[in-house]
């Protein structure tokens, strides 16, 4: 440690200038790049959220539109079809609207799905991720929204997911027991899955999938391209400043030490010479006045010597 303190004492003022500064910049660029980091991943995650909610909600609306709209008027017809009308389930609506959504080259890695323990069509049942999020959701009441990230065979994904709660009584008329239900569906489903449902229960969860891969990729981009933005920057300005502080400052001391030297080995010919009345120029008239001193002391013990 010593002889690291005595090797950066010795160092010229440029080297330690520079040394200081390099020390500072590292500091800077750690806490920068991190809190830009942060930043950037913030509104990344805030990005592929908001698409996620947009989503959710387009899919939402149109369950409630299927429900109020189209289920009443083909309602009558599940009774006397010899197959099952998909169309008057909201379900249905939403998983044909997904999958055309996907055909989408913009869309084609976004994904809706309900999520179902015990679907009637096994198109809808739940894989092991998303049962554990049903099983979470039923074991938490109030647990009304769950986000996070998921990786799935097309990669990782950003993943919105919202209890799926039987709350109307005409949810049942399909879900509750098979004798009830309509014949249609019967024929279409048989008798052994999507029944045994009860009004406030967690069937399902409905979880929106968006792609997030490259909306972290492009934030990574931009950390990467910004961070070299800032160090170009910072050696150009180490190199304007070296240039300054050489022509400014390192060459006006050299020049007064290397008059001093002379002057100390008795050539009182060389001059402090400093146009400039900054604080190097300053120190520069000192010396004259102190080589005019030393020039007159030495001019008297010569006399009192003779």
């Amino acid at each position: 440690m010593i002889k690291t303190n005595t090797r950066f004492g010795n160092a010229n003022i440029n080297t330690k200038f520079n040394i200081l500064l390099i020390i500072a910049f590292i500091i800077g660029i750690i806490l920068s790049g991190v809190t830009l980091s942060n930043l950037l991943y913030q509104r990344a995650q805030r990005e592929v959220s908001v698409q996620a909610e947009l989503l959710m909600q387009t899919m939402n609306s149109l369950r409630v539109y299927t429900q109020d709209e189209v289920n009443p008027l083909l309602k009558p017809k599940l009774e006397t079809a010899p197959e099952f009308i998909p169309e008057a389930i909201p379900t249905f609506s939403v998983k044909k609207v997904s999958r055309k959504l996907k055909e989408t080259p913009a869309y084609k890695d976004f994904d809706y799905k309900d999520a179902t323990l015990n679907p009637t069509n096994l198109d809808d049942k739940a894989d092991e991720f998303e049962t554990k999020l049903v099983e979470e959701f039923r074991s938490n009441p109030g647990l009304m929204e769950k986000t996070g990230f998921h990786t799935t065979p097309s990669g990782k994904k950003f993943y919105t997911a919202r209890p799926f709660i039987v709350k109307e009584q005409r949810c049942l008329e399909c879900h509750s027991r098979p004798e009830i239900a309509p014949q249609s569906l019967l024929n279409t489903y048989g008798r052994e899955n999507g029944f045994g449902w009860k009004l406030g229960d967690v069937v399902a969860t409905q979880i929106v999938y968006v792609p997030s891969e490259e909306v972290f990729q492009n934030t990574r981009r931009a950390i990467f391209r910004t961070i070299g933005v800032v160090i170009f920057i910072f050696v150009a300005v180490i190199l304007l400043i070296n240039h300054l502080l050489k022509k400014f400052v390192i060459v006006r001391i050299r020049n007064i030490a290397k008059t001093a030297n002379a002057i100390s080995t008795g050539d009182m010919s060389n001059n402090f010479k400093e146009d400039s009345k900054d604080e190097i120029g300053l120190l520069a008239i000192a010396f004259e006045r102190m080589k005019s001193s030393l020039s007159i002391a030495m001019d008297l013990l010569n006399q009192q010597s003779s």
